[in-house]
């Protein structure tokens, strides 16, 4: 499935939210960065379509998103349509709250573990066995 064009405001934001990472986004992206977790190519920030996600691995079709509280309510509703659209794409969002990040990273990489697809290749670029 070919990425939906961006405009210049998503990569001027996504930019911009790539130097103001919160703690919890900054304990994600040391867990997943460089392929670290599995072989899983994820990038921060990532402008797709009208929405900037947190972190997504285009090949996984994952995406994970980093809740803070201002989420439980102000924002629900539009996280709900913005999953939605997500999952039109053909992405699957995972959400994580900042205080679950922070208080339990193993139990993220599980997770994200368990919501990615099998892989057809190992890591290091080998047939997976």
């Amino acid at each position: 499935m070919p990425h939906r064009v961006t405009g210049d405001r998503q990569r001027v934001a996504a930019k911009r939210l790539r130097s103001e990472m919160t703690d919890a986004e900054r304990a994600v992206w040391n867990l997943v960065r460089a392929h670290r977790l599995n072989g899983l190519g994820f990038r921060r920030q990532v402008p797709i379509g009208s929405y900037v996600v947190d972190f997504c691995c285009h090949e996984a079709r994952l995406v994970l998103e980093i809740d803070g509280s201002q989420h439980a309510e102000d924002e629900a509703v539009r996280d709900a349509v913005r999953t939605r659209s997500l999952e039109e794409e053909g992405y699957r969002v995972i959400r994580f709250w900042n205080a679950d990040v922070l208080r339990n990273i193993g139990g993220v990489a599980e997770t994200i573990l368990a919501m990615a697809p099998p892989r057809t290749t190992a890591p290091d670029g080998a047939e997976a066995p």
